[in-house]
């Protein structure tokens, strides 16, 4: 068993698609649209076939997690890079590009080298390698 996807409700479909296409070479389908439920979204496939939902519809509330605040459930995704220096990598891309970073490359106490970032939405993102 693995997970095949995870779904986001984003506002702006076509920006988040684009953020995750140039800093971590997903691949796009064919947008989706059911004018029906007003409902819109693409899937954002990993090279390894795992997949990022991106969704919109204009009657979903905002979230209320926030840097500083957070709330129970899904908090994060964690994609990983495969090595170190692809976490630096990255990270200074991302910078340079004024994403907003949570924490700089480190070592956790868990194990992991990670940084974490938030995309143009301010949803949470490990980058791990």
């Amino acid at each position: 068993m693995y997970i095949d996807h995870i779904a986001i409700w984003v506002r702006d479909l076509e920006k988040i698609k684009s953020f995750y296409i140039k800093y971590f070479n997903c691949n796009s389908n064919n947008k989706y649209i059911n004018k029906t439920k007003g409902f819109e979204s693409y899937f954002l496939s990993f090279e390894n076939g795992s997949k990022i939902e991106i969704m919109k519809m204009s009657n979903i509330p905002e979230n209320k997690n926030n840097i500083i605040n957070q709330y129970l459930g899904i908090i994060h995704i964690a994609i990983k890079v495969n090595s170190k220096k692809n976490v630096d990598k990255i990270t200074e891309k991302l910078k340079e590009d004024g994403i907003q970073i949570i924490s700089k490359p480190r070592k956790t106490g868990d194990g992991y080298y990670e940084s974490c970032i938030l995309d143009p939405e301010g949803n949470r993102v490990e980058i791990i390698s």
